[in-house]
């Protein structure tokens, strides 16, 4: 047995992605911070935004720093960036000390994001591939709700002690250290035995253009997404429902989303190549279900619930066709790219949500009322999608 393949190297690995989703760990910290360190509120959320939008800059030079020091020492290097600048405001009371490390915070996040899904691509291959991939996938919304709840505990004792939840990051760290191989001399192997051997291998020689739809196809999916997501509070409240029962609905969803990155192995092993049907099909139930409801509640959470599971089918997926579409040494690039795109999904979503309420006649600041315009439309594209890709993928056949 390979060491890849030992199941201690793959939790090893699996694990850093355990971190990933950690910057929103500490949001409910934040009445505190405002009145402690004595800015607004406004400045207070910067704290767990800025995070978001360094990573997307480092998820880009990510490619280019593995490059230089190869991806195993490239990940070693953000987790410990993780580590120290996410306990820093531990120990601090200066908002802007507290912003730089939330700055370089995001930077080490950044580092290692896109290597956590491209090493799979170099480590694994074909189904144990796709395994990992929904493995993966489903650790970064574990991560997301067990660091939420542990740093509500460390709430009790003060905001402060919030930030200790990014201690976590070095016992990942040393993990990974000692179980996981270097890709970099993988990467030196695979092109050794292809010049030795000669194998006739279907390996691209350059990226495809198919990167790029696929980068664009996951800023939309990402779109419909966080749509559903972050209009349920306002479709709820107009609904006569709210506060803890709206949250709970909430932290459901993402179990969903988790049980469809454990499951997405068996269900790519399931329907082949028309799992990205399958989860198509599946987040337009979840469209017209929300966009229906006419503000009934139960239909409403029904549809809520469901959005999670086939995001999680899809967006492994995604990443599971990269390895087709570039070169091994081109991994950490291209997924940085798709990256980019999921990132950039979540930023433009409220204006592209507003802008097609307008030009559907509906000029409205009501959150609700163009989520009730919009959602149908995409739910109505997300079953273009399917049927063109379900199509062509017959023809492929």
């Amino acid at each position: 047995m390979q060491s890849q393949d030992k199941w201690v190297t793959k939790i090893a690995f699996l694990a850093i992605s355990f971190m990933l989703t950690s910057a929103y760990a500490i949001n409910g910290a934040m009445p505190q911070m405002t009145k402690a360190l004595g800015v607004s509120a406004t400045q207070v959320q910067a704290l767990a935004t800025t995070p978001s939008i360094v990573v997307t800059v480092f998820v880009l030079l990510s490619s280019f720093i593995a490059a230089k020091l190869g991806d195993k020492k490239t990940i070693i290097l953000g987790l410990f960036l993780v580590g120290v600048a996410g306990v820093v405001p531990f120990f601090v009371n200066s908002y802007y000390a507290i912003l730089v490390s939330r700055m370089v915070l995001g930077a080490g996040l950044g580092i290692f994001n896109s290597l956590a899904v491209s090493m799979i691509a170099v480590m694994y291959q074909g189904q144990t591939r796709a395994t990992m991939l929904g493995w993966r996938a489903a650790v970064e919304q574990i991560g997301q709700a067990v660091l939420t709840f542990v740093a509500g505990l460390l709430l009790n004792i003060n905001w402060h002690a919030t930030f200790l939840v990014y201690l976590l990051a070095f016992p990942i760290l040393y993990l990974f250290y000692l179980r996981v191989p270097d890709t970099s001399e993988m990467l030196a192997d695979h092109t050794a035995e292809e010049k030795t051997e000669k194998v006739q291998v279907d390996s691209p020689k350059s990226i495809s253009p198919l990167v790029w739809v696929l980068t664009l196809f996951a800023a939309f999916l990402v779109i419909d997404y966080m749509a559903i997501q972050l209009s349920f509070p306002f479709m709820a409240q107009s609904a006569g429902v709210s506060g803890l029962l709206v949250s709970t609905i909430l932290s459901f969803m993402l179990v969903a989303a988790m049980v469809g990155g454990l499951v997405y192995g068996g269900m790519q092993k399931l329907f082949g190549r028309f799992t990205l049907q399958v989860g198509l099909l599946l987040m337009a139930v979840s469209n017209f279900l929300v966009a229906f409801s006419n503000h009934n509640f139960i239909m409403l959470t029904v549809g809520v619930l469901l959005i999670g599971f086939p995001m999680q089918l899809i967006s492994p997926f995604i990443f599971s066709q990269l390895p087709n579409l570039a070169p091994l040494k081109k991994q950490p690039f291209v997924t940085s790219i798709v990256l980019i795109g999921f990132n950039v999904g979540v930023f433009v979503e409220p204006f592209i949500i507003s802008l097609l309420s307008k030009v559907m006649g509906n000029a409205t600041s009501s959150v609700d009322e163009a989520a009730y315009t919009t959602i149908p439309l995409l739910g109505v594209i997300l079953l273009i999608i399917a049927v063109i890709t379900f199509v062509t993928n017959r023809k492929k056949a």
